[in-house]
């Protein structure tokens, strides 16, 4: 097998990948990326921005469903789902060669092919071996494999991406981010929708109470919930799936037209023979340390979904690989900063959220004040007659500082940013209340929400 060397090498060309790049082009190293599949990986793919075409098709339907309030008479929306994919395809057509022509101005050389270790600072790709100075693994996640009988009847989100055709009836097994953002495009589409959840509740990540919101709603939109259970079996019964789980000790049956599981994502680091790399792992976690290197072969960095410990996100994918890249060329002098990065669940209404939830800060002996505020009763929340609209500040007494925010409706997924900025910069409570807003908005309700 021929073998040549470079300076890094990158397993994997999305968001973290490219992120990698800037500051290693930068210094003049020669870099190579390996990607097997489309330029971009997951988020432009298969993820984030297809997703969201399906999303702002469930917004126009929620706004019909309001147009009454505001005096407008429509008559019944019909949804052609195979038309929306077809436009969900051409949105996203154009991205992996857009994205491959930035590689080639950035100067970074592409290779088709998924790598794997052969040595510690070597990957073999096709016929050939790469030798480099520097290896990043930055090779997403894939939907987390679930152990009992007939998981492989299951869909995963990009078969729901592809489908044309509309179910009549979903199940999703697991309820996490990824049931919850399909379950109201589905749901708001006509489809009959359950959602199965093992932990006691929904989103176990994030702020309970807010959680509490979102369920809510999400229930009143006619999705069935059901957590604490345990999902025994996948059969297939003539034309429809037969998912069998038990709740409170005894079994129960769900018939459907589709099972989708929701149960997240786990890093994607099967195949690359990292013993070969001598790369510590225990079950799919790679051991790193605060610059994320391995802490078992100096010469391997790891950025995006593949750190196990960080949110898969988009941004903190693209933002985990410029630190990589920069450590690459400074030596490992960098620390990723993870304060004051907001998370957003793309439901209908969205559930945005940063920095601590009131049991983390209240935990972790902060003394805190806790500003709660139900806003869909709230003039602006009536105007535009919202269903659902919450908000949660968890600030530091003694210091005035925002310590989290959690946020359901009233354009949460942007207001969101103004407390992330806060946090981040730390703005004090009063300082963002006092600030003079636009008005009439949703921003200026932020001085009500403090």
């Amino acid at each position: 097998m021929p073998t040549r060397n470079v300076d890094v090498v990158i397993l994997g060309g999305g968001n973290a990948g490219m992120g990698v790049t800037v500051a290693t082009r930068e210094a003049g190293l020669e870099v190579v990326m390996l990607e097997p599949d489309l330029m971009g990986g997951t988020c432009p793919n298969r993820g984030c921005m297809p997703k969201k075409v399906l999303v702002a098709a469930a917004h126009a339907l929620d706004e019909i469903e309001r147009a009454k309030t505001h005096c407008i008479t429509v008559g019944e929306p019909s949804l052609d789902w195979a038309a929306l994919i077809d436009r969900e395809k051409a949105m996203i057509a154009g991205i992996p060669g857009s994205l491959a022509g930035l590689m080639t101005r950035r100067g970074v050389e592409v290779i088709r092919g998924r790598g794997r270790f052969a040595e510690p600072n070597a990957v073999a790709v096709g016929s050939e071996t790469l030798e480099a100075k520097h290896i990043v693994i930055a090779t997403g996640s894939t939907p987390r494999k679930l152990p009992f009988p007939g998981a492989e009847l299951m869909i995963t989100s990009d078969d729901v991406l592809n489908e044309r055709r509309l179910p009549a009836s979903v199940v999703f097994v697991g309820g996490g981010v990824i049931a919850l953002e399909f379950s109201h495009v589905y749901a708001r589409a006509g489809a009959a929708v359950t959602i199965l959840e093992v932990l006691p509740r929904l989103l176990g990540n994030m702020d309970a109470d807010a959680v509490a919101q979102l369920h809510r709603e999400t229930e009143r939109i006619g999705v069935a919930i059901h957590t604490g259970v345990e999902v025994r079996r996948i059969e297939r019964a003539g034309g429809l799936l037969r998912v069998a789980y038990e709740e409170r000790g005894s079994e129960h049956t769900i018939e459907a037209d589709r099972v989708v599981n929701g149960a997240g994502r786990v890093a994607n680091v099967d195949g690359l023979d990292l013993a070969a790399g001598e790369v510590a792992a225990e079950r799919g976690r790679i051991a790193l340390d605060a610059h994320l290197c391995s802490t078992s072969n100096p010469a391997v960095y790891v950025c995006g979904d593949a750190v196990t410990e960080t949110a898969q996100l988009s941004p903190i994918a693209t933002y985990e690989g410029r630190i990589v890249g920069r450590n690459i060329v400074d030596g490992p002098k960098h620390k990723p900063d993870y304060t004051g990065i907001p998370s957003c669940v793309y439901t209908v209404p969205a559930l945005a959220s940063v920095g601590l939830s009131q049991a983390d800060a209240e935990a972790n002996g902060n003394e805190v004040r806790v500003a709660v505020n139900d806003m869909h009763e709230w003039l602006s929340g009536r105007t535009y007659a919202e269903n659902a609209a919450w908000a949660k500040v968890v600030i530091d007494k003694s210091a005035d500082r925002i310590l989290g925010a959690h946020l359901l409706g009233h354009a949460a997924e942007e207001l969101i940013h103004i407390f992330a900025l806060a946090i981040k910069h730390n703005i004090t409570a009063t300082e963002v209340r006092d600030f003079v807003y636009g008005f009439p908005t949703f921003s200026a309700d932020i001085k009500s929400m403090l």
